[in-house]
């Protein structure tokens, strides 16, 4: 019980000084991917890159410890974190602190969301999600991921639209007017190292190397660089204009959602109250202040559009003073710093006497020194209802990654693997997760195949990961300042290539063509929706419980009767002769509510062609259950049956079948002699009871060899 409650207790058994340090070197190897990919994953779920150190400090540990999986190596990934941000995207904007506050909360629930289906032992419930829908979902979600670092590789920034092939539009449009060439060039070598020492040196720990060349160019040439200058020195009427009236939309929006807020009250008190009428004004007043909400936002969308189009060139001044004009509007002659300065732009106003200019690349920027404060997130319940849609489908797919790889890895090392026990440790994961400020985190496909491949044995190689990470939050972030945002994306567009995989839909498609169908629909869908990434895997579901209602409601009925090798066979697919007095009904599938009336009707239409049938024998073999309505259905054809002078019989009822015919006392209405083991037992009885002797000599079914061989 204690091993059960505490897994991690099975590691030192047999364990040395050898496995502590091939543990330990695995777990270093590690931390060496995972800090730079936890930093690149933080960003796409719209998190500050140090977030993802954080959830790359504590999931680690605890996900081994709880997990049933040793090699399993958990934290950010890049699939949950593109969920993180699809579903927190309606709620605040990305980076704000409104925004890491749902994050966390989100952790938690995901946490408690696993940890419940753990210790309730419904591991199961993750089939909900089949391999066509999720092969279809990640597909679309690698190339989602990918496009969405495009803007960074580019060194431009657009607004998000509402769908996300429509922020990609955006982000060409605006890399056809301007793309900052060292941001593109320098995230352009990141992948090529990348790319190339994974080929040429796999051991080699190819995307620290990207992470240490990139920071170092980017420290040597300078390559941020910022300037908050006067208003003033903006040579530009029509530049401090749209700034001007981009102030002006942003700073009226706070005071109507104020406004908002007590028309809400209002609102609430109406209902309580029972006063129609003010209801009524409260309603009409809280559409009117939407109203124009969303006009002003559009607004300040628009004029920040058109201020982020604006390129500068700096005018150095005799004096050493700096003007800036517009690239087309530069003086003869003017001396300049050869670059190109544009506005940074967010969704505050700008300040008049200190108006933010670009003139490089991103970076990083300041990584705060230290681990995170231990606290219980803000518990928000109406913030809580919204996220746990989300929140469950985080959590059955961040599972479903990770236990699909601690299978995998299982079968190379032979370990026993307990799905409930992974979803308790990556519950858990969570929990303490987001007590430690994390965002949900998941295990990793790459990171634990570098894990096993280290030469990991135990969890252990997890805590050495985690304590690296430690290290690194301790001394080490001041030289994470000038690492260029262009490789963090060029990180995440390597990570995400292998999830990539066509040859899902051609096996899908192989195995039964709606799976195929669904698993492309899942992927045009989710590519459709997207950022509203829950509407492409939800669909698929409903797909996959379509199917498979559609296929229980109307299973497979078939006549049997024997070929030439007098082999019982279908009667239909291989154009054989039935017996004209006796048919062979085979049913494959629990009789319940949804198909009882399918087996009805057949057995109607087989009475209405075959006038001159004497006894039906139902082969049972494949019936595995039966329900009320199930039962109901067999007792009256037993009745309609006999009534038209047709017998009827069964063979090869199962246990839990007959003890439903027992309780309702079906089986003394079909009477014992007429309940059959197997089918040729069956035959040696019916067969020469249905037939005159002249009968038997032509009929198909002719003598009954033994044993009993089905073909489908």
């Amino acid at each position: 019980m204690i091993k059960r409650i505490f897994p991690f207790l099975d590691w030192f058994s047999g364990y040395n000084l050898a496995l502590f340090k091939a543990d330990g070197i695995a777990g270093l190897t590690v931390a060496l991917v995972l800090i730079p990919q936890s930093m690149a994953y933080a960003q796409l779920a719209g998190m500050p890159a140090y977030y993802g150190l954080y959830a790359a400090f504590l999931p680690p540990i605890v996900a081994a410890l709880f997990g049933s999986s040793r090699q399993l190596a958990t934290g950010p990934v890049a699939v949950v974190s593109l969920m993180t941000a699809a579903s927190l995207e309606p709620l605040a904007t990305a980076g704000s602190e409104g925004y890491i506050a749902f994050a966390i909360l989100l952790s938690l629930l995901v946490g408690l969301f696993q940890l419940a289906l753990g210790l309730l032992r419904l591991g199961l419930v993750v089939n909900f999600l089949s391999h066509p829908v999720v092969n279809g979902f990640t597909n679309a979600a690698a190339i989602i991921i990918a496009t969405s670092q495009l803007s960074k590789m580019f060194g431009v920034n657009v607004d998000g639209a509402d769908h996300h092939y429509e922020t990609i539009i955006r982000v060409v449009q605006s890399a056809i007017h301007y793309t900052h060439w060292p941001t593109f060039f320098i995230g352009a070598l990141g992948l090529a190292i990348m790319i190339t020492l994974k080929r040429i040196a796999p051991r080699v720990p190819n995307v620290l190397v990207a992470v240490v060349v990139t920071t170092l160019l980017s420290w040597l040439i300078g390559f941020e660089h910022n300037a908050d200058v006067d208003g003033k020195a903006i040579q530009s009427p029509k530049a401090l204009e749209m700034i001007a009236k981009f102030n002006e939309a942003v700073n009226g929006i706070p005071p109507l959602a104020e406004e908002r807020t007590k028309t809400s009250k209002r609102l609430e008190e109406a209902k309580q109250g029972h006063n129609a009428i003010a209801r009524l004004d409260a309603e009409h007043d809280d559409r009117v202040i939407q109203s124009k909400i969303e006009e002003l936002k559009t607004k300040a969308h628009l004029y920040r559009e058109e201020i982020r189009l604006q390129l500068f060139k700096a005018a150095i001044q005799p004096d050493n003073g700096v003007l800036y004009y517009l690239a087309d509007e530069l003086p003869a002659g003017a001396k300049t710093d050869g670059r190109i300065w544009r506005v940074r732009v967010g969704s505050k106003a700008i300040k008049p006497d200190k108006v933010p200019l670009s003139g490089g690349g991103e970076v990083i920027g300041v990584v705060p020194k230290g681990l995170p404060a231990l606290s219980m997130p803000k518990i928000d319940l109406s913030v809580m209802l919204h996220l746990f849609p989300y929140a469950a489908i985080i959590s059955l797919l961040g599972f479903m990654e990770a236990i699909s790889i601690a299978k995998a890895i299982a079968s190379k090392t032979g370990q026993r693997i307990d799905p409930n026990q992974e979803l308790i440790g990556q519950g858990l994961a969570n929990i303490v997760g987001a007590i430690a400020k994390s965002y949900p985190a998941s295990g990793s496909f790459s990171r634990s195949a570098v894990n096993l491949q280290a030469g990991a044995v135990t969890g252990l190689s997890s805590v050495f990961t985690s304590l690296t990470v430690v290290i690194a939050l301790m001394f080490f972030t001041p030289l994470l300042y000038h690492l260029p945002q262009s490789v963090l994306a060029a990180i995440i567009m390597m990570a995400v290539m292998g999830l990539i995989n066509v040859s899902g839909f051609l096996h899908a498609w192989k195995a039964q063509w709606y799976d195929g169908l669904i698993s492309i629909l899942s992927f045009v869908c989710t590519l459709w929706f997207a950022p509203h990434l829950d509407k492409g895997i939800m669909l698929g579901v409903v797909l996959c419980l379509m199917v498979f209602l559609y296929k229980n409601m109307r299973p497979v009925v078939t006549s049997l009767t024997r070929d030439r090798s007098r082999v019982l066979v279908c009667a239909v697919t291989k154009g054989l002769e039935e017996c004209r007095y006796l048919s062979i009904i085979r049913f494959e599938g629990p009789l319940f509510f949804a198909n009882a009336s399918y087996l009805e009707d057949k057995i109607s239409d087989l009475m209405l062609c075959k006038t001159t049938l004497r006894h039906i024998l139902i082969v049972a073999n494949g019936i595995n259950d039966i329900d009320a309505s199930g039962e109901e259905t067999l007792s009256l054809l037993v009745s309609r049956l006999r009534s038209a002078k047709i017998d009827i019989s069964f063979s090869g009822v199962n246990e839990t079948v007959m003890k439903v015919l027992v309780r309702t006392h079906l089986y003394n209405k079909i009477g014992a002699d007429h309940i059959y083991p197997t089918m040729e037992a069956a035959l040696q009885t019916i067969h020469p009871a249905a037939h005159t002797k002249e009968e038997m000599l032509v009929c198909p079914l002719g003598t009954h060899p033994q044993p009993e061989i089905i073909h489908p």
